[in-house]
């Protein structure tokens, strides 16, 4: 899995059984979206979460084989409220598919 920029590193912790990688530690923190997506579906990253509420709209998504999750917020204390939320998303989350977690 790929956090990208944005994404609360913390919740790293709350998604068990998953590696997680982000855009950072890879030097992808420049990555323009499509690129950075064509690079995660390359070194096979299953799942990118994200909190680029843009993203469906800059980009096409027809035909990526990465899911994309994407979390309303950028708060880590709103986000650690509904951890179990998120992790049901990246458990579902299967090649091509979108999400998008409200969190209040």
């Amino acid at each position: 899995m790929l956090f990208d920029q944005g994404t609360p590193v913390p919740l790293r912790n709350a998604l068990p059984g998953h590696e997680v990688s982000t855009a950072y530690e890879l030097g992808w923190s420049t990555l323009k979206n499509g690129e950075l997506l064509r690079m995660a579906e390359e070194r096979g990253f299953e799942v990118l979460v994200t909190t680029d509420t843009n993203l469906r709209y800059q980009q096409d998504l027809t035909h990526r084989r990465i899911a994309i999750v994407v979390l309303l917020t950028t708060s880590w204390p709103r986000i650690r409220g509904v951890v179990e939320r998120v992790a049901a998303a990246v458990d579902a989350a299967s090649a091509g598919t979108y999400a998008e977690i409200t969190i209040p």
